[in-house]
């Protein structure tokens, strides 16, 4: 009765106006959620009153769903197909259309300014569609690695949306026919603050427009462009006085002169970067401006462990640094000494790729004790190590008390391996990074036993989002692991050494689970004993055995005939039920009980 008596209260105590006010200050969405739980007003004045919702998979709602429960919508993060399709592992036609959605769009959502579609299958009859409903009054548009249009779609886009202040096409594969797409954007845009079509393949930039865009758009902030060569850019340089970032381009290596670069200076602004293949010689060109830069990326530059010594002592400022680990132990502790303001720091793999092989360049638990003890603002950390001790994680648990997301990967080049398994030092990073909120560990057999795994689920109270490769020895290291974790609403797992039955019996263990992907278990030819974790408007997709292309760092094709890989399973929440664009290559195992 006193529940009863306060929900009234709550409900009727407060005038709707007053309600609705103090509604638009709620922008998490978890607390928005708990609200609208209060009562059926709260629900109600939630749901006209939602600005922006975020779908972390397509077929986890329908649009219609959608539409119906946020009619006032603004803005819209719609993700498709699982990670792990980025590294070629869930099948090319798994899914992911943006089509139905698009479609309800159109219909439904008058107020939409904002759209983000993230690893989908987008059309140009897609893009079409939805500038003829919405163009008027689109503002932002992200296709984010996602593929199926080319630059006729962009067309449709760029001559219809004049509002536009947000192009991003990153890592997007687009067939490209012309650049006429761009020439609309320079000739009819002015409010232009964004624009990125890093890592794809468009070539068909004309310098004279992207020159107009400089010159037009008093507001443009930040440019991510394709391979360019930088000495094209000075005229854009030079116009693009609000620039606050810039990344791509490139340099022409066949010019032999040491100064051929001198002409170029970078807006007054600046002060996120990262060029590509730049190397020793053409460095001295951010040496004006790396004292006001709070973000570089040298992911793609030739650069080597000294140059990055050199380089990143004259840039005290920087709060986001993302490198491949030719830095080595040596850069990292450059970055310690020199870097006290640093939130993110990002590690990639892969100087053997770039010819860089360096006995310097790797990274070991040297480098991240260093990172810790001298970075004590950290708050995101994503590393490739050669070899690691737990000594290093646990200094990570004792001076980065702001991380919230971690993640480490030992490589398996390296046979000899310090100090393993990884129990004691795990455990003391997760006691002492009480933030944490994204957690990935992927080590090797032996690198983490069945009690270091039961550790991992005991200490990651507020962690969210899991990613574990290698790790556990049997069944009771995974069930113990389920027994804690109680805020884990997506687990990824590849290498493992347990069976459907564990799986599905850690996957009813865990309360909050919403989303689990694994591949590399102990399978039954057809996944039945995965039925055990078979629940109301849960989904269970198998994927059999199959051969795959191999894909380098760069995502470029490797010849040969693939690799098998392993079985996989796939299982989520859904309220749509049982999706119907099921390829051969993917075999529900379950209808969706609803």
């Amino acid at each position: 009765m006193r529940d009863r008596r306060l929900k009234r209260e709550m409900s009727f105590g407060m005038p709707d106006v007053a309600l609705k006010c103090v509604m638009e200050y709620i922008d998490d969405p978890r607390d928005r959620g708990a609200v609208s739980l209060v009562c059926q007003k709260w629900y109600n004045i939630d749901s006209l009153t939602r600005k922006h919702v975020t779908i972390a998979l397509c077929y986890s709602t329908s649009p219609a769903r959608l539409t119906e429960r946020f009619p006032n919508l603004e803005s819209l993060k719609l993700k498709g197909k699982p990670r792990a399709a980025m590294f070629n592992l869930i099948p090319e036609d798994w899914g992911g259309y943006v089509e139905p959605w698009v479609n309800e769009i159109s219909g439904a959502l008058s107020c939409l300014k904002s759209l983000h579609f993230r690893r989908m299958i987008v059309t140009d009859a897609d893009l079409e569609s939805l500038v003829q409903a919405r163009g008027h009054m689109l503002q932002a548009l992200k296709l984010e690695k996602c593929c199926g249009f080319s630059t006729t779609g962009l067309l449709k886009v760029t001559s219809s949306c004049r509002c536009l202040s947000t192009l991003f096409l990153e890592e997007s594969s687009i067939e490209e026919r012309d650049g006429d797409w761009f020439h609309e954007l320079a000739m009819n845009n002015t409010v232009l603050e964004t624009l990125n079509f890093y890592m794809t393949e468009l070539k068909c930039i004309n310098i004279q427009d992207l020159e107009l865009i400089a010159k037009n758009c008093h507001s443009l902030t930040s440019l991510k462009i394709s391979d360019c060569e930088i000495l094209e850019l000075v005229g854009f340089f030079r116009a693009a006085l609000t620039l606050e970032e810039f990344c791509g381009g490139s340099f022409n290596d066949q010019v032999g002169e040491l100064d051929k670069y001198s002409s170029v200076s970078f807006p007054p602004k600046l002060c996120r970067l990262g060029l590509c293949y730049m190397g020793k010689n053409e460095m001295p060109i951010i040496f004006p401006c790396a004292s006001l830069l709070k973000w570089l990326d040298l992911q793609y530059s030739f650069l080597d462990t000294e140059d990055h010594c050199q380089l990143i002592q004259r840039c005290p400022n920087l709060e986001v640094l993302e490198v491949r680990n030719v830095i080595g132990d040596s850069g990292l502790e450059i970055v310690a000494q020199n870097c006290k303001k640093l939130r993110r720091l990002r590690i990639e793999r892969g100087e053997d790729e770039l010819g860089m092989e360096d006995e310097q360049g790797l990274v070991s638990q040297r480098g991240l004790s260093a990172i810790a003890q001298g970075c004590p603002e950290l708050e995101y950390l994503a590393v490739y190590v050669s070899d690691i001790t737990n000594s290093a994680l646990e200094s990570i648990g004792t001076y980065c008390k702001n991380l919230c997301d971690f993640r480490l990967v030992l490589l398996d080049k390296e046979q000899r391996i310090t100090d393993l398994p990884l129990d004691n030092g795990v455990r003391a990073l997760l006691m002492g990074c009480q933030k944490l909120r994204r957690f990935a560990l992927y080590l090797r057999p032996g690198g983490l036993t069945d009690i270091g795994l039961g550790y991992i689920g005991r200490y990651s109270l507020n962690i969210r989002w899991m990613l574990l490769g290698y790790v556990g020895e049997s069944d009771f290291g995974l069930l113990e692991f389920s027994r804690g974790c109680p805020s884990l609403e997506r687990l990824e797992m590849r290498g493992c050494c347990f069976s459907e039955h564990s799986l599905a019996m850690a996957v009813m263990q865990l309360a909050s689970l919403r989303y689990i992907w694994v591949q590399g278990y102990k399978a039954s030819p057809k996944g039945r004993d995965l039925l055990a974790m078979t629940r109301s408007f849960w989904n269970i997709e198998f994927i059999p055995p199959r051969k795959a292309a191999v894909f380098d760092e760069f995502g470029r094709p490797v010849e040969g005939d693939g690799i098998e890989q392993p079985a996989q399973i796939l299982a989520y929440y859904s309220l749509d039920g049982q999706r119907m664009d099921f390829p051969p290559t993917v075999e529900p195992l379950y209808p969706s009980l609803i």
